[in-house]
């Protein structure tokens, strides 16, 4: 490409493009950046999105109530839980139903478990792609504790599909509460073992500080969300900003940073991980005894016991699964906060029993509207690490 340096300059700079994937080892996943550089400086970027298109929202509308819940898991397979999470408080509305008590410290439970393990994987894979190998096995090691934990209680792993509508599909299982508090007790001394690999070492925090710069403003105007927006100094959470499902309830800190860059998106992220523990803690001090679903004919499934013992249960559970929920005519929006920002869900009910419209507002997608703005000038070495500070999923931002 060529054009003119600037106006009233007879000499022509020369640019050119380059691309960028779309199968790169380090942008985690099918994703297609053309770069126009200036040398080794980065004039523009631009994405091209697509390659994971599923057809993910149109998907839904043609599922009942219920089974969109496994899809939705599979939108950020690494936030599953909080996917299916933010979907069930959307149809909840709806519907008029509220969890039970047992169930919803249950719900936050899991979804500060995932936001430790995203933020793990994310961790790990980031050093990697700067070129610190160590993290990643270290990460792993604690992400496959919290998978286990997964696997306890609901039998999947990576996408557990353990909140239903109403409440949840189990109870906790034996041992899972102990287990969980040998987690989190043990947690904060591996924070210490990533922090000591990178959070002081010199050659990482050279390669990170000061890149990727995404200022307050610009952090607003692009309605970027997560750690995105709290690394600009931006206290946005919506658990404590909007609490839902008895956020208000546990002690917690939100973490912001105020360097705007790439090392503020990873010390963020680490925050976060103690703070996210903190609450798992919590949680489990509040776990009462109690019913894991709210009771509703017609909206949510009777308890699997009952299935088989009560003739009027069989019948109800036989109903919804052949006919579905039946949703009042109405429509809702829904928003949590995911491990990579503001999760959204808008749902429109015509009466029938699925979704007549599903819209998902994928925090991936929108963040990724900020690389343009953080990549701008910056060296093209360094354009792998602003666009890992993202944390983007390419599933959830394809839909």
């Amino acid at each position: 490409m060529r054009e003119a340096a600037s106006s009233g300059d007879t000499r022509v700079r020369e640019t050119f493009e380059l691309n960028v994937g779309p199968h790169h080892p380090s942008t985690h996943g099918v994703f297609r950046a053309v770069v126009e550089l200036d040398g080794e400086i980065v004039v523009n970027i631009t994405p091209y999105l697509g390659y994971l298109h599923r057809g993910y929202e149109k998907t839904c509308e043609a599922k009942t109530w219920h089974n969109v819940i496994p899809l939705a898991e599979r939108c950020d397979y690494m936030g599953a839980t909080t996917n299916s999470f933010v979907y069930c408080l959307a149809a909840e509305k709806l519907l008029d139903v509220e969890a039970p008590e047992r169930a919803q410290t249950i719900r936050v439970i899991m979804a500060e478990l995932t936001r430790i393990f995203s933020h793990l994987f994310w961790l790990g894979t980031h050093g990697h792609d700067v070129g610190a190998m160590t993290p990643l096995f270290y990460c792993l090691r604690e992400r496959e504790s919290i998978m286990d934990l997964f696997e306890l209680t609901a039998g999947g792993r990576l996408m557990p599909n353990y909140l239903r509508i109403g409440g949840l599909i189990r109870d906790l299982e034996d041992g899972f509460v102990e287990k969980a508090r040998e987690f989190t007790d043990q947690f904060n001394f591996r924070v210490d073992e990533y922090e000591a690999l990178l959070t002081k070492n010199p050659i990482y925090v050279d390669r990170v500080k000061n890149i990727g710069i995404l200022s307050r403003e610009d952090a607003i105007a692009l309605g970027a969300s997560g750690p995105m927006i709290r690394a600009s100094g931006v206290g946005w959470d919506i658990r404590k900003s909007e609490p839902y499902s008895g956020y208000d309830r546990y002690d917690f800190q939100v973490a912001v940073e105020q360097g705007c860059d790439v090392y503020s998106r990873y010390l963020v992220r680490i925050r976060e991980m103690r703070e996210s523990a903190k609450i798992v803690r919590q949680g489990l001090d509040m776990l009462k005894p109690g019913p894991i679903r709210a009771t509703k004919p017609g909206a949510v499934f009777p308890p699997q016991e009952e299935i088989y013992t009560k003739t009027e249960a069989l019948i109800h559970h036989f109903m919804l699964v052949v006919e579905g929920v039946r949703a009042p005519v109405g429509q809702v929006y829904q928003a949590i906060e995911s491990p990579r920002g503001e999760l959204g869900v808008y749902l429109v009910s015509d009466g029938g029993p699925n979704p007549h419209r599903l819209k998902w507002r994928a925090p991936a997608f929108v963040n990724l509207e900020t690389l343009a703005t953080m990549t701008k000038g910056a060296f093209l070495s360094d354009l792998i690490a602003i666009l890992s500070s993202i944390d983007i999923v390419l599933a959830e931002v394809d839909r």
